[in-house]
């Protein structure tokens, strides 16, 4: 349970910052920065193909990464206080109204904040594959990191508020959230090392040869795993899952302050009813999916989220009731998206194992979510360009905003029901596909103990 405890915790690390730039930072740049809705998503798009692109690299290298710590944890350490500091840095508003200038600040600043996210967070996710081994172990310890994940999530967005409330401006609003968030992410991987270690060296003591991996360029090894068709699968179930999901939480404060006519804080009591949701359905998701399996879970709850996306597109401003009840039923599809998927990545890591005697987890998990950013930095581009071309009016700093054209309504109420809904519906034929069940993966288990115990 420390185990378990000490990962889910950790991955607020990743959950708080991940949480503000899904939520607010679109909103940022465009209603408190003043960048124009093209600019600002360029930005996002810049500093998230960066960061795909170093997924795989970092990955490749956590691989061959040889210490005392093993393979994961000199990464997680080396980025903590980095990561910290530009989670705050990213927030900070230039004196200067100067579109290329706001545009080069945000953007670099968003490189190298990713670098540092990356340096930590994908060495963590990979340690769920050498953390356990069992299906319905892996479930559990998914389930502890979707729900600290989400958590972190409310908890940013329950901050949000307080902060809005009781500071009148703007800029000293998303700095404050930036500075308090940095903190708490540095503190958050230290607690995750110390609590995981002990779990971790056990396990290395139990096969010290496995993982190790010492040779082969990035680009082979990628081909390798590219050669899996399970896992081409949990590629295209985790990138159509995310990406709507990413694309909804990007626009829905748009939705709500734009399209019902609400205040800021209404937009962030919507996001915690859908957060608070998941994270309250997230134990009884784990619960049958140890029953039912992994995908069954998935084909159960995004039919509910389905429902809730098409009920947001045709809602009403001052409808207010509705909009929350249909939060709670997008919601409720929002806890698999977090836990399917990455239950599934350490399964297919160990069918790689067993087809190539490796373990690399860091090559996997990088590339998943390579693409999976590469696919969110082009959806959040998209959906600036859209803004745009529909006649979006950004906002200028220290002054009302302004009234959107009925262009541009319309486009963030298709952005925030019918393409999120479109991926989520290209999920489920992913997941159809998936050829893992709870006997496949046992079977796989008993050869690779088989060939351990020979090689012992």
């Amino acid at each position: 349970i420390i185990t378990r405890l000490a990962y889910g915790f950790g991955d607020q690390a990743g959950a708080l910052p991940t949480s503000a730039n899904a939520f607010l930072l679109l909103f940022f740049l465009t209603n408190v920065a003043g960048l124009a809705p093209s600019l600002a998503g360029a930005v996002i798009l810049v500093s998230k193909v960066w960061d795909a692109v170093s997924d795989p690299v970092i990955g490749w290298l956590s691989d061959r990464t040889r210490s005392s710590l093993g393979r994961r944890y000199p990464w997680m350490l080396a980025g903590a206080v980095p990561l910290g500091l530009l989670t705050m840095i990213q927030w900070w508003l230039p004196p200067t109204n100067q579109q290329w200038l706001l545009f080069t600040y945000y953007a670099t600043a968003g490189v190298l904040a990713f670098t540092a996210f990356t340096a930590v967070q994908l060495p963590f996710s990979a340690l769920a594959a050498e953390l356990t081994q069992g299906y319905d172990a892996r479930i559990s310890l998914i389930s502890f990191k979707s729900g600290f994940s989400i958590v972190g999530s409310i908890f940013t967005l329950v901050l949000a508020r307080i902060i809005f409330e009781q500071v009148d401006n703007p800029a000293f609003q998303y700095i404050t959230l930036g500075g308090i968030n940095g903190t708490l992410v540095i503190v958050a991987i230290l607690l995750c090392v110390l609590g995981t270690l002990p779990r971790y060296r056990a396990a290395r003591r139990r096969h010290p040869e496995v993982g190790v991996v010492t040779s082969t360029s990035l680009i082979k090894q990628i081909g390798v795993a590219t050669q899996s068709r399970p896992f081409l699968l949990v590629i295209g179930l985790y990138l159509c899952s995310w990406t709507g999901v990413q694309v909804t939480a990007v626009v829905l404060p748009y939705f709500v302050v734009d399209w019902m006519g609400l205040s800021e804080q209404y937009f962030i009591q919507m996001a915690l009813v859908v957060q608070g949701t998941a994270v309250t359905t997230m134990y009884g998701w784990n619960m049958i999916g140890r029953r039912t399996g992994k995908r069954s879970i998935y084909f159960m709850g995004i039919p509910v989220t389905l429902i809730g996306l098409v009920g947001l597109f045709f809602i009403q401003p001052g409808q207010v009731g509705a909009m929350y009840g249909l939060g709670f039923l997008a919601g409720i599809g929002v806890a698999t998206v977090y836990l399917v998927p990455w239950s599934m990545l350490p399964d297919v890591v160990d069918l790689d194992e067993l087809t190539t005697g490796k373990r690399r987890e860091g090559i996997f998990y990088g590339f998943v979510v390579f693409l999976q950013k590469i696919g969110i930095a082009l959806a959040v581009f998209i959906t600036g360009r859209i803004l745009d071309w529909a006649g979006f009016i950004p906002s200028v700093a220290g002054e009302p905003s302004p009234v959107q054209p009925d262009s541009a309504l319309w486009a963030i109420r298709m952005i925030m029901g019918p393409l999120p809904v479109i991926t989520l519906l290209l999920g489920l034929l992913f997941a159809f596909w998936y050829p893992f069940s709870r006997e496949v993966h046992a079977e796989i288990l008993l050869k690779l103990k088989a060939r351990h115990s020979s090689d012992d």
